[in-house]
């Protein structure tokens, strides 16, 4: 059995009869959480799971430009924690038909009620670089999950996806690096140096 299918089924076995279970998908940016989402989603039972963005809860830029906050985007301080964990909240309520947002990473704008959380989804997984964060006011999401994941990944590998990463989206080599040197490495770091344990630690899935 390969390691991704090995968790799926160690995610499955964990849920056993719970009506909800919620799992937290973290790492630093570029360590392959959405991908791993997808894998998980394709391997739990068809139309049981649902994928969950942390990144639909960016602030939009112009928030960020009067917040002083726009050279910082995707530091902790740039999301709407506030509306992430209210989300979480009704998730673990098992609300029917949870509007979520998506993060659109072309339009780098997140899109309102892009996806449907129905109230029978069992298995929800939550991806984002900060689930984990020993910080206040992250840390109060410790009890909003059944099962932790922190995704593991060496910092120079990180560091090469992101400037792949930012090429893809146009940005010179010059303004790549620079962004990742101002902004990227010091959210990675952050993550890093202050986050709670995990249920389970996993390598490279990107």
């Amino acid at each position: 059995m390969s390691e991704i299918a090995h968790l799926a089924a160690t995610i499955f076995k964990r849920a056993g009869k719970a009506r909800r279970f919620v799992v937290a998908i973290a790492g630093p940016p570029g360590a392959g959480k959405s991908t791993l989402s997808a894998r998980l989603h394709g391997l739990l039972p068809e139309g049981a799971a649902e994928i969950v963005p942390m990144d639909g809860f960016h602030y939009d830029d112009t928030v960020l430009e009067q917040r002083g906050l726009r050279a910082r985007k995707g530091a902790p301080e740039s999301f709407d924690f506030a509306g992430f964990e209210t989300l979480l909240k009704r998730i673990r309520a098992a609300e029917p038909d949870i509007a979520i947002p998506v993060f659109d990473r072309s339009m780098e704008l997140s899109r309102a009620a892009a996806s449907i959380i129905a109230a029978d989804t069992k298995f929800i997984l939550v991806e984002g670089n900060y689930l984990l964060l020993d910080e206040e006011p992250w840390s109060r999401l410790a009890p909003l999950f059944d099962f932790s994941i922190f995704v593991e990944v060496p910092r120079a590998e990180l560091e090469r996806r992101l400037l792949e990463r930012w090429h893809e989206h146009g940005r010179s080599d010059e303004d790549a690096r620079a962004w990742i040197a101002s902004n990227d490495m010091p959210n990675i770091d952050r993550v890093l140096a202050r986050r709670r344990p995990a249920d389970l630690v996993i390598g490279d899935h990107a």
